[in-house]
């Protein structure tokens, strides 16, 4: 599992996060390209913004509405977005993806 914080500098200060995550979106890349040849499929999905321990201390503070404010579908990740992608991904439908990061962020991304 990525994370749209691997596609930016986030405000807070969590820089082992952050390159985790973006060494995860390069590790998957690299396993796609040494794997196609036995038809694996690689993927990460990168979540946005969703309800979890993480970020319930911001949410608190910050409030809902002013957490999804820049988010353009104007709401947070929810975990049948994510089962929704995954099973695509695993799916005969998602069998010629690969090597991709899924965005599952509500547009978040391109106000990056």
């Amino acid at each position: 599992m990525g994370s749209i914080d691997a596609f930016h500098i986030p405000a807070h200060e969590t820089y082992a996060y952050t390159a985790s995550k973006a060494a995860l979106h390069q590790l998957t890349k690299h396993l796609a390209a040494q794997l196609a040849p036995r038809h694996i499929t690689a993927n990460v999905i990168a979540p946005g913004m969703f309800p979890s321990k993480m970020l319930a201390g911001t949410l608190e503070k910050k409030g809902l509405e002013t957490m999804v404010a820049p988010i353009p579908l104007k709401r947070l990740t929810s975990d049948s977005d994510m089962a929704g992608t995954a099973i695509y991904l695993a799916s005969k439908a998602g069998a010629y993806v690969t090597a991709s990061v899924l965005p599952v962020d509500g547009g978040y991304a391109t106000t990056l």
